[in-house]
This record gives structure tokens, sequence and C-alpha cells, in this order.
């Protein structure tokens, strides 16, 4: 993750001084789900348990926190380390509700094909890192006669946390996140696009998780990355969370007690939204590669998610198994694919591994506070460890 020397002062200011407004990523670590005793779903995960499981895949984070009032940032996803654009990735789209403003997704779902880095970012900065990720790729070697360039872009609206309108994500914020992008473990939580966002009653950030199929079925790995912005009422393994910690969707209309503080105009408790990008190596269609997509939702809703009104819930598919060439030797493209048949238990892979990493995505998030003072709480490790341990117990 890049961190600026100014973000390093207040990081490390954070986390000296009582009461301060970020509780650092650099802070000890906070655990993931399965480091609580969760076990979502019934496949192994990879062995990274993230979506850089999936091989070639790789992650960067720019985390923007200045002052008292901008908690922003950049997510990149680079599926594979060649030349994207000439080596173009097999890849589709799934809108599960469209309140959003996502940027290249008209022409993926046409050609079924990505050929840029993808970027996540927060609303208001799409258009700078439309621009950020066009210019990076025709300064790209043997790009000089280029014209068109479909930049994928996808975002969630930070703005409680963030002031979004002061648009401080920048083309270079957008590169370094490109640039930077690694494999191995991902950073999760209040960092890069996830760094300002809120989820499900808590603070929300950058999630992953994988699902790698046994040999019988397969032996493919799917892996997911979530920007989670979104409203619901919050389950873990069956564990109604967010009725228990009193943070949910719509509680002050309907527990009893004085009503909680309003919320502000735009920015309702019970909205907010999504981003999933979802790799696979499995070896599937553009068409194929929608229908997994589709079904990344559902784990959306496992974790209590309903897609709102205002929620924007976007899914990007992709595979690693093959490349569409830019210049083609031919006009046909041979390509062995898996059959429909075979397509079951990757959709439960995916189902799976998007629940998990919206649970990651909560879990590792620490307390942020940004603008006018806002604050949006981490969810209390001890505490829900507590409520995962009833589990069984009929409680």
């Amino acid at each position: 993750m890049h961190i600026t020397p100014l973000l390093l002062l207040l990081a490390l200011a954070a986390r000296q001084a009582p009461g301060g407004q970020v509780e650092s990523p650099m802070d000890d670590p906070r655990p993931r789900i399965r480091d609580l005793g969760a076990r979502p779903g019934i496949l192994p995960t990879g062995r990274l348990n993230a979506i850089t499981d999936v091989d070639g895949v790789r992650v960067g984070h720019t985390t923007i926190i200045r002052g008292d009032d901008v908690r922003t940032g950049v997510t990149a996803v680079v599926p594979h380390a060649g030349d994207l654009f000439m080596q173009k990735i097999p890849a589709a789209v799934y809108v599960g509700n469209g309140f959003g403003k996502a940027a290249g997704f008209l022409q993926v779902r046409e050609l079924g094909a990505i050929e840029t880095p993808i970027v996540l970012t927060n609303t208001l900065s799409v258009g700078a890192a439309v621009e950020a990720v066009v210019r990076w790729t025709l300064d790209q070697p043997g790009h000089e006669g280029i014209h068109s360039v479909n930049a994928v872009v996808g975002e969630t609206n930070d703005g409680y946390l963030n002031d979004i309108r002061g648009m401080h994500v920048s083309r270079e914020d957008v590169v370094n996140a490109i640039t930077t992008a690694e494999g191995g473990a991902v950073e999760e939580g209040s960092v890069g696009a996830g760094t300002g966002t809120r989820a499900l009653g808590f603070k929300g950030g950058i999630g992953t998780s994988s699902r790698k199929l046994p040999p019988g079925l397969g032996g493919y790995t799917v892996g997911v990355l979530v920007q989670s912005n979104f409203g619901g009422v919050l389950t873990i393994d069956g564990v109604r969370v967010g009725e228990a910690l009193g943070s949910y969707a719509f509680r002050r209309f309907v527990e009893p007690g004085p009503p909680s503080e309003p919320d502000e105009p735009g920015q309702q408790a019970d909205e907010g939204s999504c981003m999933i990008i979802v790799a696979t190596d499995a070896p599937l269609s553009d068409r194929n590669l929608e229908r997994l997509a589709r079904r990344a939702v559902l784990g959306l809703g496992r974790t209590g998610g309903y897609m709102s009104n205002g929620s924007g819930d976007f899914v990007i598919a992709f595979t690693t198994a093959y490349t569409i060439a830019y210049l083609p030797d031919g006009p046909v493209q041979t390509v062995d694919l898996l059959g429909n048949d075979a397509m079951s238990p990757l959709f439960l892979a995916v189902v799976e591994a998007t629940e998990e990493a919206v649970y990651n995505s909560l879990v590792r998030a620490t307390t942020v506070t940004g603008r006018d003072g806002h604050v949006s709480d981490a969810i209390p490790i001890e505490k829900l460890k507590a409520l995962l341990a009833t589990r069984g117990e009929g409680k």
C-alpha cells in the first residue's frame, strides 16, 4: 500500500493520541473472520484466502488521509502481469442495483473483455480515475497507435466520512495503486478505496476471500474482492449480529426507545453500495462469466444486505484461463471452455467467497473519524467473538 509521508505522520499520531481521528491500518492487525472461529460455507479456501489465489492477479492500494476530513483512496486489481490492452481478459459485468456511476461497463458487456486494470475509488473521483487509467494505458510501450481505451472504474460513496466534494483523488494516486499492485496477501479494511466506507452498520472497507474447488469438482479457484459500503442487518454464520450489537438498517423505526441521530440527506443508513470483483482460473466464456457474476450478489444476501434503492451493487467477473489478442493471427480463436453443466460448483464458490470477503472487510476495518467529526466505528471484535460462540446454543 502506498502511504505518503503526511499519511505516515497522521497515522503515527493517531496511534499515540487517545481519541485520535484514525486507527491506523499499521496498528496491531485486527483478525480475519476465520480467526474468530467462523467458517462461512463448505468449500475450502485457497492458500491465502484472497483474490490473489488466482494465479497472476495482483492488488494495489493508495490510501489518502489528510487533515480532519479527507478519508478516501484507490484500489486497483490487475488481472495479469502482461500487457492488458494487447492481451485482454474475458470478462462480464452484472448490475444488481444500478444506483452507481461505474465506467466502462457497457463495452465489457458488449465485447466480453477487459483491457485495463480494474480501479475502485469514490463516486466523485470516477472521472479522475478514468482519465488516469486511460493516460497510463496510452503511455505503455507499444501503445503509440492506440486511439481508444475502455477504462473500467467502479465506485462507492464515502461522503459521510470523506470530503467527497473536494475530489481529492489525483491521477498520481490512481497510477500508484496500479503500479504498486502485487500478489500475495491483500491488505484489507480501512485502506485504499475502503478508507471512508461503511457497511452493515459498522466501518466497512476492502475485503477478500477465495475458494479452491476439490479436484473432483474441477480444482478451479474463485477469488473475490469487495469494496463494502452498503446497508442491511448483519448476519454471520446464522448469528443476528447487527441486531445483537444494536446497529442495523431502520433501527430507529423498529426498535423502541428514543430515535438515533438522523441521517444526512443522501446518506441514509439503509443505503450504500458494494463493488464486487470476481476472478477465476476456470476457462469460462463471457456468457458463463456473467452467470457467475449474478451469483455473487447472493453472497451479499447471506451477510444481511438487500440491495436497497440507493445502493449501487456491481459485479465484475473475469477469467485468467486465456486471453483475447488485440492483434490476432486470424479471424477465428479456438478455446476450450467449461460447459454449463460444470458451472454449479463455481456458483457456490462465488457465493461463499463474496460472503466471506464482506465479513473480512468488516472485521479488518478500523474505526475512522472524518468529515465534520463523523465517526464510523469498527465492529467490536470481543463482542463479536462472544456472539459467534453462541452458535449451536439456540441463542
